[in-house]
């Protein structure tokens, strides 16, 4: 298990460094620039969501509860974390409307990526079971 979460955050870490390389280079092509604090920041940022979002997924793993009680779980882990980076981040600045906004927005895309998963092992789910029916 404790490989498995090292592995995933190693994992987090790649795909946080990776959207960080491109936020660099969208700046670049604009002509924006930032000091190296900033950039750290930012980067530093990015890679702890990567870490958490990398381990997090063990939330889904081989225990007894039910999807739903682990996406619950999963969903409130994720937006406390998240808030806390991006508002520490300043990628939220931390006023009402937009909090709200970005709440919002975290909560849909979550809403889409779920269901996207879900309907993916739904998928794989029938295609395992309609060979098992064919091999009989």
């Amino acid at each position: 298990m404790i490989l498995e979460a090292l592995k995933r955050a190693v994992a987090g870490i790649a795909i946080g460094g990776i959207l960080t390389f491109i936020a660099l280079t969208i700046m670049k092509f604009n002509e924006y620039e930032a000091t190296v604090s900033e950039i750290w920041m930012h980067m530093g940022a990015s890679m702890l969501l990567g870490i958490y979002f990398g381990v997090s997924s063990l939330i889904f793993g081989d225990s007894g509860d039910n999807l739903v009680k682990k996406s619950i779980i999963h969903f409130l882990l994720s937006y406390s974390v998240w808030l806390i980076i991006a508002g520490t981040a300043g990628w939220v600045p931390l006023n009402v409307p937009v909090l709200l906004g970005s709440s919002l927005s975290f909560s849909l895309l979550y809403l889409l990526n779920w269901f996207g998963w879900f309907l993916y092992f739904k998928k794989v789910e029938t295609t395992l079971n309609n060979h098992l029916q064919k091999n009989k």
